[in-house]
């Protein structure tokens, strides 16, 4: 679903706690809702999908692609991002999500999805790429730092031309 307003503002609470309470972000200010009706708009003026998940009228979870890079040769190469609201985890709504936008990514002429994911000693991210046909593609060692702790980043790809 494409989000409104009061949308933007779920994903703003939802992002602040994964700001706030986790490395799995390498923010350290929550964006605001301006700034994601902002990127929403920059990414709708760019043909690319951000979608909510809702359950019981609820914003639960969101997911947007964006470029990959700035350079006019990556143009066909777009970034995932997916998070879910706490306790929103192990419904299948993630796997929806991602299901979904690499679906509407593909659709809009996007070739190859690149993950980038904060090594936070969780696996679930990762496998749940896995699960959609992402392979891996390198590791960043001790790219970023939050909360006082030093975190490595894993690059998975999916290639769009191709079923998994």
């Amino acid at each position: 679903m494409v989000p409104g307003t009061s949308d933007l503002s779920a994903v703003t609470a939802i992002m602040e706690h994964y700001v706030e309470h986790t490395v799995a972000t390498f923010n350290e200010i929550p964006p605001s809702t301006e700034d994601w009706a902002q990127r929403y708009s920059a990414l709708a003026a760019r043909g690319l999908p951000f979608l909510v998940a809702e359950m019981a009228g609820e914003v639960v979870g969101f997911a947007y692609v964006a470029p990959w890079r700035p350079q006019s040769a990556y143009r066909h190469t777009v970034e995932s991002t997916v998070y879910l609201a706490p306790g929103a985890t192990g419904h299948g709504i993630g796997t929806a999500l991602l299901r979904e936008l690499i679906d509407q990514a593909t659709a809009a002429g996007c070739r190859q999805m690149i993950a980038v994911i904060a090594d936070t000693g969780s696996p679930a991210s990762a496998a749940l790429h896995r699960h959609l046909g992402f392979v891996d593609a390198g590791r960043l060692h001790a790219v970023g730092v939050k909360h006082g702790r030093w975190i490595d980043t894993m690059l998975m790809q999916r290639d769009l031309t191709t079923p998994p």
